[in-house]
């Protein structure tokens, strides 16, 4: 079983902000393998379990806000007695990548993502990551916070498609055990 795991904060406020967009893809993925979320109270998390390339897969979006979702990936982990290093892939916002970009890491330090310092803190380092950035001069003229959660432009909204398209072939590669460690730019 894998954990497709995504970084965003629950509430209907932060729809379509830069800091949800791993929220805005793990529906997207849900989606389209025609996967429902439920609320699990006991995982902190509201789960939406599918198939893809013959693997039972959950998708995740913790109920935590976004720093403390560590706890949420501890529960599951222990609960399904998964290994972070093989079977738990993080989605989630960078904002020292420029928008659209995708990168997809193996393991990795925090590199400021409070997230990222949560998950980190709580299954180590080892765990995948499909980084997707976020960054827009507009970020050189506001605060991290007030930045990150904002709303994309209508311009950056019709590339989060293109985005999707990636960021599906990274999670069916990391299923299938073949994640490739890359970089694109759209």
């Amino acid at each position: 079983m894998k954990i497709i795991f995504a970084q965003g904060n629950p509430g209907k406020e932060y729809d379509g902000t830069r800091h949800n967009v791993g929220f805005h893809m793990i529906d997207k993925l849900a989606q389209s393998y025609g996967a429902s979320f439920s609320a699990k109270s006991k995982f902190h998390s509201d789960i939406a379990e599918t198939s893809i390339g013959g693997e039972r897969v959950l998708l995740v979006k913790p109920t935590t806000f976004y720093n403390e979702t560590g706890q949420a990936a501890r529960l599951l982990v222990d609960f399904y007695k998964c290994d972070p290093a093989e079977d738990f892939l993080v989605i989630h916002d960078d904002l020292a990548l420029p928008f659209g970009t995708i990168r997809t890491r193996a393991s990795g330090r925090d590199a400021g993502n409070n997230g990222i310092k949560s998950l980190n803190a709580h299954l180590g380092l080892q765990h995948a990551r499909i980084r997707v950035g976020i960054y827009n001069p507009l970020r050189d003229r506001m605060h991290d916070a007030d930045f990150v959660l904002g709303h994309f432009t209508k311009e950056e909204s019709e590339v989060l498609p293109d985005i999707f398209t990636h960021v599906q072939k990274y999670v069916e590669q990391f299923t299938n055990g073949e994640l490739t460690l890359t970089k694109v730019s759209l």
